[in-house]
């Protein structure tokens, strides 16, 4: 069975969705934590090889981040505090590094 990403906290709850990549993470692999918000989210959509992935021909939208989500999960929980960059349909809508 595949676990995918959620987005179903609407309202005042909104402010806690991205805390499911720290929650999940003390029972899964946190790649396969990342793995479900991106290729098995496209999986679910039947849409693999255009979402969830980087490659030639496929929809992309980038988060560049400060610190690796590998070796520590919390950053994409706290996404606000360490997000440099997003690129969306290959322009950058926000950001640029934060000054040091």
């Amino acid at each position: 069975m595949a676990i995918v990403y959620g987005s179903d906290l609407l309202g005042g709850m909104h402010k806690y969705q991205n805390e499911e990549f720290r929650l999940r993470a003390q029972t899964q692999p946190v790649i396969d934590v990342i793995r479900s918000a991106t290729t098995t989210a496209a999986a679910l959509l039947s849409r693999s090889g255009t979402l969830g992935v980087v490659a030639p021909g496929a929809v992309a939208d980038l988060l560049v981040l400060d610190a690796d989500p590998l070796l520590d999960v919390g950053v994409l929980a706290d996404i606000a505090e360490h997000l440099d960059l997003v690129i969306q349909d290959g322009a950058v809508v926000h950001g640029g590094l934060r000054p040091t």
